[in-house]
């Protein structure tokens, strides 16, 4: 492992950087408050590797895990992903047809799926308007049919939300082979929050 997992200010993941750069910006943030400048990253080290130093001609310096940015400058807000993940959080976690509470865990019995309104197979879309959370025995249920054809009623119209509710964000599964210390830190998983394809929506 040759990374560095980078945290925001409230100790969310949002990078993995090589770590002679996260050396370097610990570095920079350091000497710009011995220097007394305003340095626009504040960054502080969380934790380091155990077992990895690494050596210039008169220094010695363990190899940061993790790093945090205590200060940043403001980001641009960025648009709202279509991902699983955020179609979740827009659904409140419950099937939009039977409004049963749905589970993130993929191997439990009541987890959830996404389910197209109009079939792709009618020529529905992937968009934040045609697709919604939905229970296993509700698509199978449902499966090709319109709703109305499957005897089956939306709890609400879909649409592309404006923001999201923080409150159920996912705690995901640390995979084997990361820094056992990364393990507390990660909230991101790449099946729930990479953006799924979009076909209907520029």
């Amino acid at each position: 492992m040759s990374d560095t997992l980078v945290l925001n200010a409230y100790y969310e993941p949002v990078a993995r950087v090589p770590w002679h750069r996260a050396i370097t910006l610990l570095w920079e943030s350091r000497q710009a408050e011995i220097d007394n400048r305003n340095y626009k990253l504040k960054i502080e080290l969380v934790k380091e590797y155990q077992d990895w130093t690494v050596h210039s001609a008169s220094q010695e310096w363990k190899v940061p895990s993790i790093i945090r940015w205590v200060k940043s400058t403001p980001r641009r807000k960025k648009a709202i992903k279509f991902s699983r993940e955020n179609i979740y959080l827009r659904d409140g976690g419950k099937c939009q047809y039977c409004g049963v509470g749905l589970s993130r865990d993929q191997k439990s019995p009541d987890c959830f799926t996404y389910d197209h309104v109009i079939p792709r197979a009618k020529g529905g879309q992937t968009r934040w308007e045609n697709v919604v959370t939905c229970c296993i025995p509700c698509n199978q249920k449902k499966s090709d049919k319109l709703p109305n054809q499957a005897g089956m009623r939306l709890l609400k119209v879909p649409v592309k939300p404006v923001k999201l509710t923080e409150s159920l964000r996912l705690q995901v599964h640390w995979h084997p082979g990361m820094p056992a210390e990364w393990k507390n830190y990660i909230r991101t998983d790449l099946y729930w929050n990479d953006e799924l394809v979009n076909d209907g929506q520029k």
